[in-house]
């Protein structure tokens, strides 16, 4: 049986202010919910949708939350062996209340894919909320407690764990045994297990490019609003940075709405010359031009009946923009050289990754166009605010080129899972794509994914600063070298031939890591060593 390390540096980033009806956890704010509480939600969701797909509901939860926290871990324990910076999901787990763990058995080798692991849960409060309601149960009860585990596991592992209840106190056994394993090697999982299906659906679907892998709460709430508009024909516009997956989630929206077996028809804007992108939307007739020698359909009519993609909407033309809302106000339009009105039915999606309502206010965007479209816009968080979702990722990506490139890589090593992990992508998804089809590329035949691979040349500077990958897979801080310390000497030196002090010293780094973190106030505060509250004070005295 192993033992934990310390509660402390959990326990330190919980603040209270009663005062003010706040709970924080670092910079995010938490409730307290009573067991009474959880049982009258628990039997309700039961009672209203079913037991199956509260269940399930529990158990998506509950997986969103292990994956949030084992991103949690690489960045605290960073410097810590396995078994200390895995013990950060049992321990954030029992924080929350919701029972305390046993690490009776932990052995995992990244580079080999095996991972086997099994732990003793006790006095779980679902456990007990079932045991409250209902009795004992011939299934094991604790639906969150099993989903937080495998999130968890297959997050800090970086493919697909599922914890399994082999024992549970809902059954009437004495505690809650727990047994993990790589999804491919339980014998069967049932519908609910399955879900685990963000890092593990790519080797399940005949298309991984249908998927989109995602468990952060940023990627749920885009899901959630295209599910909200799926039996509509309603506008959607996909607001965000390059390469956050505009395109992927206009597809998706596409799946699901009512006309998913229609055509499905992009254009980047940004794509087409100025003087070509009315024939590419509308098309062009017999005799337009001189080159024009038949008629030819635009993207429009290749869309009828289905659906119409416009990426980098921002950069269509005035003339462009005044046609493209006649065409989806009143279905129709008139092609290239041509007098004749085409009638057309289609649903219209959007994508833009720059503000069209300042576009709008500076006169390079109409604003009926932009009203017509912003029916229900879609704010795209960029990935280094979802790093939840980078696991899932990296390995659908990995499948997805594997396949497309008859290559065999085993997974990844455990440090460059820690490096993508603690990677702030300033090109996205499709950063994180392209360094992965690379890795396949390069790495040998049936060899895990290893640092090496993901990060060449100049992308090795872009490693965050300060840290050093180790060779058995630990995060570890960077020591100073001569050359770093001759320049913090020679600094200090201006500062004092200046008669700066302290003060002026404590600014500029915090102006820095601002500006380094792009405004973000809690990741600034991690790479200063602060917690946000802490960095919020020095920010609020600096009148900033």
């Amino acid at each position: 049986m192993k033992l934990l390390p310390g509660y402390a540096d959990l326990t330190n980033r919980l603040r209270f202010s009663p005062e003010h009806g706040r709970i924080w956890r670092d910079s995010e704010r938490c409730v307290l919910m009573s067991q009474s509480a959880l049982t009258t939600l628990r039997s309700q969701l039961v009672a209203q949708i079913g037991q199956a797909r509260a269940r399930q509901l529990f158990w998506d939860m509950g997986f969103a939350e292990g994956a949030r926290c084992a991103v949690e871990a690489k960045e605290l324990r960073p410097d810590r062996d396995f078994l200390e910076a895995f013990a950060f999901g049992p321990q954030a787990h029992a924080l929350t209340g919701f029972g305390w763990t046993e690490i009776e058995t932990l052995d995992s080798d990244s580079a080999s894919g095996h991972f086997r692991g099994s732990f003793l849960v006790h006095d779980s409060i679902e456990a007990a909320v079932h045991l409250a309601t209902d009795g004992v149960s011939a299934d094991p009860v604790c639906w969150l407690q099993t989903g937080f585990a495998s999130g968890f596991a297959s997050t800090f592992a970086g493919q697909p764990i599922v914890m399994r209840e082999i024992e549970c106190q809902g059954m009437g056994d004495a505690a809650c045994l727990l047994h993990a394993r790589p999804e491919a090697e339980w014998p069967e999982l049932d519908d609910v297990e399955n879900s685990v299906g963000p890092l593990a659906a790519p080797c399940r679907r005949s298309d991984p490019q249908e998927i989109v892998p995602g468990v952060s709460a940023g990627y749920h709430a885009v899901r959630n609003m295209i599910e909200r508009a799926a039996g509509t024909d309603a506008s959607l516009l996909f607001l965000g940075e390059t390469g956050v997956g505009k395109e992927v989630f206009a597809k998706l929206a596409h799946r699901m709405s009512l006309r998913k077996d229609a055509p499905f028809v992009a254009l980047n804007c940004a794509a087409i010359p100025e003087g070509l992108i009315e024939a590419e939307l509308f098309g062009v007739a017999k005799g337009a031009y001189t080159s024009a020698v038949a008629s030819r359909p635009g993207r429009f009519e290749l869309a009828h009946g289905g659906t119409l993609f416009l990426d980098e909407i921002s950069m269509l033309s005035p003339l462009a923009q005044s046609k493209v809302l006649r065409a989806i106000q009143e279905g129709e339009f008139e092609r290239v050289g041509d007098t004749r009105t085409t009638k057309v039915d289609v649903r219209l999606l959007a994508a833009s990754n720059v503000d069209l309502e300042q576009a709008v206010d500076e006169g390079n965007f109409r604003a009926d166009l932009f009203f017509r479209l912003a029916t229900l816009p879609i704010r795209v968080p960029p990935l280094r605010q979802r790093r939840e979702d980078i696991p899932g990722l990296m390995e659908h990506f990995r499948a997805k080129y594997a396949q497309r490139h008859n290559r065999t890589a085993a997974g990844f090593t455990a440090r460059s899972i820690n490096a993508l992990l603690m990677h702030d992508f300033p090109g996205n998804v499709r950063e994180l794509e392209r360094m992965v089809e690379r890795a396949v590329l390069l790495v040998n035949e049936g060899e895990a994914i290893d640092i090496r691979h993901l990060f060449l040349g100049s992308d090795r500077a872009r490693i965050r600063a300060g840290l050093a990958l180790t060779d058995d897979g630990r995060v570890a801080g960077a020591e100073t070298g001569p050359d770093q310390t001759q320049s913090i000497g020679h600094l200090v030196g201006l500062l004092r031939e200046k008669g700066e002090g302290l003060k002026t010293v404590e600014s500029m780094m915090v102006r820095a890591a601002l500006e380094a973190a792009r405004g973000n106030v809690a990741q600034a505060a991690r790479d200063l060593g602060l917690t946000r509250r802490q960095l919020a004070s020095r920010l609020e005295k600096m009148g900033l």
